[in-house]
């Protein structure tokens, strides 16, 4: 490991700098804010020395699994409450650059919060976010993504998350940044059995694939996104037409990725306010 990389994480384990100062450090030695991500699943820093110190500091239990969609082989970073018990559980789909810190932290916090949370890699099928030797290799890689493979593979790890021994049965729900957002409202078209789901600046399926919504949605915008949250009011007119249950917010001066509290356009204020109203509708419909 780069002796710069080494001092870094050592006084992360010593606390004289917390996860955020973890992560500025990092992004700083790399670069960008991408590279330094990938060079945390790259040397398993991510999956290991923060994932064992944010776990143990939130009090859940945290690991990398493997599971299979038919003869695939998919895997993901799966955190649950320590406490021995049935919860319900969530998949947290990822931005388009793959399974990352900001993804695994966001299921710890779940898992704090009482859930059994699977966040997945949707590069599986490629060799896994870790496998790529660029942040531009790993955009590229989510040009090439078959749609109906993505949501195949999702529908599988709802169907992991089903199965797990500390999941209630049927108690499923998705949550999706960015990219993952507007999967994570897709996999409420799909025949599965998603109680609900919660879209963070995705974009909305199509009028014919909004049809097909059977569980309600939740979704969350920044007022300055407004590629994406100009659509939100078109998108919330035909769901009230199709009759289908959809609430949303719109934070005023927050932009894209606000939530990401791993980035530099991250806004605490909202974010703060949108982890709220999240548990709130996760748990007037799945809990």
């Amino acid at each position: 490991m780069d002796k710069q990389i080494e001092r870094i994480v050592d006084e992360y384990r010593s606390e004289k700098i917390d996860r955020r100062g973890f992560l500025s450090r990092i992004t700083a030695l790399s670069g960008t804010y991408a590279a330094a991500h990938l060079l945390l699943e790259q040397t398993g820093l991510a999956q290991t020395v923060l994932s064992e110190k944010e776990s143990k500091k939130a009090n859940v239990d945290s690991s990398v699994v493997e599971y299979k969609n038919g003869s695939v082989d998919l895997s993901g970073y799966l955190s649950k409450p320590l406490k021995k018990g049935k919860y319900p559980a969530i998949i947290v789909i990822h931005e388009n650059r793959g399974l990352n810190e900001h993804t695994r932290g966001v299921a710890r916090r779940f898992a704090e919060s009482g859930y059994v949370a699977l966040a997945t890699d949707a590069l599986s099928r490629s060799g896994g976010t870790a496998s790529f030797d660029t942040p531009e290799k790993v955009r590229e890689a989510f040009g090439k993504l078959d749609m109906k493979e993505v949501m195949s593979d999702l529908d599988a790890s709802l169907n992991f998350l089903n199965s797990h021994e500390n999941v209630k049965k049927d108690r499923l729900a998705s949550i999706g940044f960015c990219w993952g957002g507007a999967r994570s409202f897709l996999l409420a078209t799909e025949p599965n059995k998603l109680k609900a789901a919660v879209v963070f600046y995705g974009t909305a399926p199509t009028g014919d694939q909004l049809a097909k919504v059977h569980a309600p949605v939740l979704g969350i915008y920044g007022e300055t996104d407004t590629r994406i949250t100009s659509k939100v009011p078109e998108t919330d007119a035909e769901m009230k037409k199709l009759k289908k249950p959809f609430e949303y917010k719109i934070y005023a001066g927050a932009g894209h990725a606000f939530f990401n509290d791993t980035g530099d356009r991250y806004n605490a204020e909202a974010a703060a306010d949108a982890w709220v109203r999240t548990l709130a509708f996760l748990k007037k419909n799945v809990k």
